[in-house]
């Protein structure tokens, strides 16, 4: 194994005490050299999602109080949530809140009454090519097969406690 010694000069306990560190740094080649690369890639942040107790005072809040650029309200039926998106610039925030009985976002409200962080969105290149690799790498799914998000564009939830409990959505770029 290739190694590099660097050496350090680090003050002791007194100050007439000096003593020399030896720390070896790895030159050699990552473990995972001739493992085939993925046939998918992870790209940016594409939002945070935010559950709201009440739309349209998050909705003032984020226009009003803080200046920011949001869009209107959109009722999505087929996931259980009205959606505003918040412009940032490098990201945006997606405020959700219920819609419908069976809304999974009434049970988020339900347990953190203030609201809070619900999930994160990362693009993918490909969702169905990351959707196999990651099930083979024994990351659960929240459906069998990606449904349309938001932004019109296919979408699928890893489960939270496979991805050290948070909720992530993967969306196709």
């Amino acid at each position: 194994m290739a190694s590099t010694v660097l050496k350090v000069a680090v003050s002791g306990l007194s100050r007439c005490t000096r003593h020399t560190l030896l720390r070896t740094y790895s030159t050699t080649t990552p473990l995972h050299q001739g493992i085939p690369g993925s046939v998918w890639k992870l790209g940016r942040l594409n939002h945070i999602a935010i559950a709201v107790p009440d739309m349209e005072k998050a909705t003032a809040l984020y226009r009003d109080v803080l200046g920011a650029t949001v869009s209107d309200k959109v009722p999505l039926p087929e996931h259980g949530v009205y959606t505003v998106f918040v412009e940032l610039g490098n990201t945006k925030l997606e405020l959700l809140h219920p819609l419908g009985e069976k809304s999974p976002i009434s049970g988020f409200l339900q347990k953190n009454k203030s609201g809070g962080m619900h999930h994160i969105c990362i693009e993918v290149d490909d969702i169905n090519a990351a959707i196999v690799d990651l099930k083979a790498k024994n990351i659960r799914t929240l459906s069998a097969e990606p449904r349309i998000g938001a932004h019109g564009k296919p979408v699928m939830f890893l489960h939270p406690k496979d991805c050290d409990g948070v909720l992530v959505e993967l969306e196709e770029a």
